[in-house]
């Protein structure tokens, strides 16, 4: 194994459950907030592997793999997706077409993360696929958020409803769930938006 493993994480408390959990193992770990952090620590640690979540800030998991694959020095580093979020078939065939190596599902099972990251050092993937146009990327990956985005609006609507009815003994649960759902339906309109910007750019510089 050559270099480290990179783990990308925006939440605090699942980074440090998967840094403790590879380095039980043995494994040398550094790790990032988002992928902006992560395209920073990649020339210098030049990782054997990168794991990373996709809803992230300031750059998210879908668009720090196309960066990688999209540059000569990082394009072969393996890459292993997690989400919680982006679960849909065609949300795991988009990460899969960007070159991931594979997809787990949060909350991930320990024992089949472990297996999973020991099967990606040990196998050889050969050339991974050509990187993806930019312009088919961005066109994706709005597809991809206007989906997410329809179906937190229509979370939202039915929790505000039930709360509408429900009994005050139960409200504070569900109200905390609707700033949750607020809060990542504010995240997912952010990175809407800023692919609509990279689009019209993209756009008119071609």
């Amino acid at each position: 194994m050559n270099g480290p493993i990179l783990v990308v994480e925006d939440v605090p408390n699942i980074l440090e459950l998967l840094d403790v959990t590879l380095r039980f193992k043995g494994y040398p770990v550094v790790t990032a907030g988002n992928g902006e952090e992560a395209l920073q620590i990649v020339p210098q640690e030049k990782p054997a592997l990168v794991i990373t979540d996709i809803m992230m800030p300031k750059m998210d998991g879908y668009t720090l793999a196309f960066n990688l694959r999209r540059n000569p020095e990082t394009s072969q580093i393996p890459i292993i997706f997690l989400s919680a979020t982006y679960v849909t078939p065609e949300d795991k065939a988009f990460a899969m077409s960007l070159g991931a190596v594979r997809f787990m599902e949060k909350p991930v099972d320990t024992e089949d993360f472990l297996l999973t990251v020991a099967e990606v050092l040990t196998n050889s993937h050969g050339d991974l696929s050509s990187p993806m146009d930019k312009q088919q990327f961005l066109k994706g990956y709005r597809r991809r958020l206007e989906v997410k985005l329809g179906h937190k609006n229509a979370q939202i609507v039915r929790n505000e409803r039930l709360l509408e009815t429900l009994p005050n003994s139960l409200k504070t649960s569900f109200e905390g769930m609707l700033q949750d759902n607020c809060a990542q339906r504010d995240q997912i309109q952010w990175e809407l938006d800023e692919i609509y910007s990279r689009l019209e750019k993209s756009i008119n510089d071609s």
